[in-house]
């Protein structure tokens, strides 16, 4: 069954920038490139289409990006990685090229993702805390109750 696409709100139709140029082309999506990446990947790749030229390229330094996107370095890091490995960036300090998307066979690996680490010479939060150590712990020590020995 096809369904009939009309617009909701029809005075705020998206129009070309007349200033401007980004896009995400849809294959993104109908290709899986978006499944293959963690959050922060697309986070940063969603930014760099937004913010290219005509010819993909844009330049922010890692400090602003990381700002922008609520990214810690090291996450920034794995971020830019996982596009690299995926082919859907080239990057040369300091630039970024957003690329043609690649075929479908293309090799995305992206680097292990590895539990947050606190940061060093900051306060974390209790909770935090707690659930770390309790993720880590074995099931009987999660208990509120200690195992019985008899």
């Amino acid at each position: 069954m096809a369904v009939e696409k009309n617009p909701i709100d029809t005075a705020r139709i998206r129009r070309s920038p007349a200033a401007g140029f980004g896009w995400v082309d849809r294959r993104f999506v109908r290709d899986g490139h978006i499944v293959d990446l963690p959050r922060e990947a697309v986070t940063l790749y969603f930014f760099l289409a937004a913010v290219a030229d005509p010819q993909g390229l844009s330049f922010y330094a890692d400090p602003t990006l990381a700002k922008l996107l609520k990214l810690d370095p090291s996450e920034l890091l794995c971020a830019r990685t996982c596009l690299l490995r995926a082919g859907l960036i080239a990057y040369r300090y300091p630039l970024y090229q957003v690329l043609a998307l690649p075929p479908r066979t293309a090799d995305r690996t992206c680097p292990a993702r590895t539990a947050p680490q606190p940061r060093v010479g900051t306060f974390e939060h209790i909770a935090g805390i707690l659930d770390t150590v309790l993720v880590a712990a074995p099931p009987e020590a999660q208990s509120s109750n200690p195992p019985r020995t008899d």
